[in-house]
């Protein structure tokens, strides 16, 4: 009841912001804005995924470099938003949702699976990953201040993001960054589904999009 209760103050306190730019949930002023808080209204009677909603922006409860030393497995596709801006996350947030119900459909085309999608932060600052059953190792540091780590590997260098869930940790990239490695162990592994992917990187700027992890 805490939760509902604090989801309920922080969803008046985003209509009220709606409010004032003109935007209002029976569809005065901006459309866009009504449908946005008609959304998060909506799925405040699943407090699972309003506890995915709020969570869904970038640079709260950093993890430390601890955090993410392990041996992670995939379980679901991970976004998450970046903006600051109190209109931007409410657009974002549902923006995040519906770009992970996307990626959900376009990952088991691909076959992401716990078996054979794994990341390996070693303390000795080595990793190990498999994609899609596809190996490469190499080493990795981490900058606390902007959850970045950075992945050196004798082939690329990529950053990626690291944000805590209730079940574990995201690993995120920037969209295009991510649909070039995807792109890649799909030519590799003769798979071409990968469209979705690509509609998504050009549709949501300011989303990092990766793999939610558990141990």
């Amino acid at each position: 009841m805490k939760i509902r209760n604090l989801v309920a103050a922080g969803v008046l306190t985003t209509s009220l912001m709606l409010s004032s730019c003109g935007i209002t949930a029976n569809g005065s002023g901006n459309n866009n804005g009504g449908n946005i808080l008609s959304e998060v209204l909506g799925n405040m009677g699943n407090i699972g995924t309003v506890g995915n909603v709020l969570g869904s922006v970038l640079g709260i409860d950093k993890p430390s470099e601890r955090d993410v030393i392990g041996s992670w497995h995939y379980s679901e596709p991970g976004v998450a938003f970046t903006s600051k801006n109190a209109l931007a996350k409410a657009g974002g947030e549902v923006a995040a949702a519906q770009a992970k119900a996307k990626l959900e459909e376009s990952y088991r085309s691909v076959g992401f699976r716990r078996d054979n999608t794994q990341l390996t932060f070693n303390s000795n600052k080595t990793f190990n990953a498999r994609l899609l059953g596809k190996t490469f190792n190499g080493t990795w540091t981490y900058d606390n201040n902007e959850q970045k780590i950075t992945l050196k590997t004798l082939l690329f260098t990529i950053p990626v993001y690291a944000k805590r869930t209730t079940s574990g940790m995201s690993y995120l990239m920037e969209s295009k960054k991510l649909l070039t490695i995807l792109q890649t162990v799909s030519a590799l592994s003769g798979n071409n589904t990968l469209q979705t992917v690509g509609d998504l990187s050009k549709n949501y700027d300011g989303i990092r999009m990766g793999f939610e992890m558990k141990k």
